[in-house]
C-alpha cells in the first residue's frame, strides 16, 4: 500500500502536484492556510489564484515556454487543463479569464476522493512523512524561517510587481485600435498609440511619480524578469522602447504607419471587461498611478479594477538544497515546488509541480525519484536550479540556454533552431515516459 503524501500550498506549484500524485492512486493531504490566513498578494481561497498577470506566455513551440506548456499537456497537467479551458484572445500567447482558471483547478481537486483537504497554515517542516513544500514566493513568516535554518542558508528574496487591471469600458475606442504584434494570431491586443512628445512626457512623469513605501523589506532588490515600470523609465529615456512600449509590428490600421511607442492592454477575463495594461508592473502610489497612466492615449477616463502593487518575493537557495528530482538532498521523502525553489513564472512553478508531485509519488510507491532528461523545458528548469552557482542564483524563467544545443550543421536560423529543439525535447520526453515513468 503506497504511503500518503502532504502537499502544502494551494498554488499553481502545490495543485499540479497534489493532481499528479492523486492521478497515480496515492492518498494526497492538502494544506492551503487561505482564507484562514491571507498574504499580502492574494484575494480568495480558491486554488491556484492568478494573483499578478493572466498570462503565461507565448503558446508557440519556437519559445522555451511553449515547449515547457506542450511538455505538461503530454503528462496530462491540471494547470495546462485549466488554462486551455479558460483561455482568452492573446494572439500568440496563452492568457486566461482568471477567475475561470481557478475555479477549474478547484473544482477539479475537490472532486477527488484521494485528496484530503485542510484550510491550516503548516509552521513546521513535515520529518515523518513523505511531503511537498510549494508554499510559493509569499510563504508565510513561520515556515520560511523554517526554510531557512533547513537550507542552512540565508533566505534569498526579490520584490515582484503586479500591473494595473482597468475597465474595458473605460477605455476610448476612438483612440486605441486592436491588433497584435506582427498579426499573430487574432487581433487580440488594444494598443494605445503614442508620439515622440507623448512618449517623453509620459516618460518624464513617471520618473518623477511618487511611489509606495516598502514596509520591513530588508533592501529594494528588483528581480529583471519582473521589473516595475518606473525602475525601467529610470534606467534611460528610451528604455521603454525595447521593453512593454515596443511599437515594432503594432502599426496602426488607421494610418499605415508605425507609433513612436505603443502601450498594449491585455483581455484579463472571458467578457472581455476588463483589460491588463501590459508590462506596467509598478509600484507607485495608487493615486499617482491614476494620474501618471491617464497620460497614455486612450486611458484618459480609466477606471481602475485593481492598481499595479508590489510585494516581496523569497525563494531558497535551492542548489545547496535540491537534487534535480526536486527531492531535499538531506531529507529523503521531503520534495520542494514552486517558485520557493527558484523557478520563476506560472508555468514554471507549475511544471517544478509536476515534477516534484511524480517524484514523490515514486517515493509513496517504494521507487527511486528519477531526474528528467536536460534535453527537456522540465529537466533543464530542475538542472539549473539544483546545479547553478550559489553566489549567483538568481530566478530563472524557461529558456532554451539551459537546454542543450542541437547537434550536428549549426542551424543559423534562430526560430528553426528553437523548433528543432523542441520537437528533440518531446521526443525525448516521449521515450522517459515509455522508458521509466511508465
Amino acid at each position: 500500500m503506497p504511503e500518503r503524501v502532504t502537499v502544502i500550498g494551494g498554488g499553481l506549484a502545490g495543485s499540479e502536484a497534489a493532481w499528479q500524485l492523486a492521478k497515480r492512486g496515492i492518498t494526497v493531504d492538502f494544506y492551503e492556510m487561505r482564507p484562514q490566513k491571507m498574504t499580502p498578494a492574494h484575494k480568495t481561497d480558491r486554488l491556484a489564484e492568478l494573483v499578478c498577470t493572466n498570462s503565461m506566455r507565448s503558446n508557440q513551440l519556437s519559445n522555451a515556454v511553449g515547449l515547457l506548456k506542450e511538455e505538461m499537456r503530454q503528462l496530462d497537467s491540471l494547470i495546462m487543463k485549466a488554462a486551455d479551458h479558460s483561455q482568452v484572445p492573446a494572439g500568440g500567447a496563452l492568457a486566461v479569464d482568471r477567475t475561470q482558471f481557478s475555479d477549474y483547478v478547484t473544482s477539479k481537486l475537490l472532486a477527488l476522493p484521494n485528496i484530503n483537504f485542510h484550510t491550516e497554515e503548516i509552521t513546521q517542516i513535515p520529518t515523518d512523512r513523505i511531503a511537498i513544500i510549494a508554499t510559493g514566493p509569499l510563504t508565510s513568516d513561520k515556515l520560511a524561517e523554517e526554510i531557512q535554518k533547513f537550507s542552512g542558508n540565508e533566505s534569498l528574496h526579490f520584490f515582484d510587481a503586479a500591473a494595473p487591471i482597468i475597465a474595458a469600458d473605460s477605455i476610448d475606442m476612438d483612440i486605441v485600435y486592436k491588433k497584435s504584434r506582427y498579426d499573430k494570431g487574432e487581433a487580440a491586443y488594444l494598443n494605445c498609440p503614442m508620439t515622440k512628445q507623448e512618449y517623453e512626457n509620459f516618460a518624464q512623469e513617471l520618473i518623477s511619480a511618487e511611489t509606495a513605501e516598502v514596509h520591513s523589506f530588508e533592501n529594494s532588490e528588483v528581480f529583471e524578469g519582473c521589473m516595475p515600470i518606473e525602475v525601467m523609465a529610470k534606467r534611460g529615456m528610451k528604455t521603454m522602447l525595447f521593453g512593454p512600449l515596443k511599437p515594432v509590428g503594432l502599426e496602426n490600421p488607421a494610418t499605415g504607419k508605425t507609433p513612436y511607442a505603443v502601450v498594449q492592454l491585455r483581455q484579463d477575463n472571458a467578457v472581455a471587461s476588463m483589460y491588463n495594461i501590459v508590462g506596467f508592473q509598478t509600484h507607485l502610489k495608487y493615486g499617482e498611478q491614476k494620474r501618471v497612466f491617464a497620460m497614455i492615449p486612450g486611458l484618459a477616463h480609466a477606471r481602475f479594477i485593481r492598481y499595479g502593487k508590489m510585494h516581496r518575493n523569497t525563494y531558497m537557495a535551492s542548489p545547496a538544497v535540491l537534487s534535480a528530482s526536486y527531492e531535499a538532498k538531506k531529507q529523503p521523502g521531503l520534495f520542494f515546488a514552486g517558485q520557493v525553489t527558484g523557478v520563476e513564472g506560472y508555468v514554471e512553478s507549475a511544471g517544478s509541480g509536476l515534477v516534484s508531485g511524480i517524484n514523490a509519488a515514486r517515493r509513496a510507491s517504494g521507487q527511486e525519484p528519477v531526474a528528467f532528461p536536460k534535453l527537456t523545458a522540465l529537466g533543464s528548469m530542475a538542472n539549473y536550479v539544483t546545479t547553478a552557482d550559489i553566489k549567483h542564483f538568481q530566478p530563472m524563467n524557461a529558456s532554451f540556454a539551459l537546454i542543450p544545443g542541437l547537434e550536428g550543421p549549426k542551424v543559423r536560423n534562430k526560430k528553426e533552431r528553437h523548433l528543432k529543439i523542441s520537437q528533440r525535447g518531446l521526443e525525448c520526453l516521449k521515450e522517459f515516459q515509455q522508458e521509466v515513468l511508465q
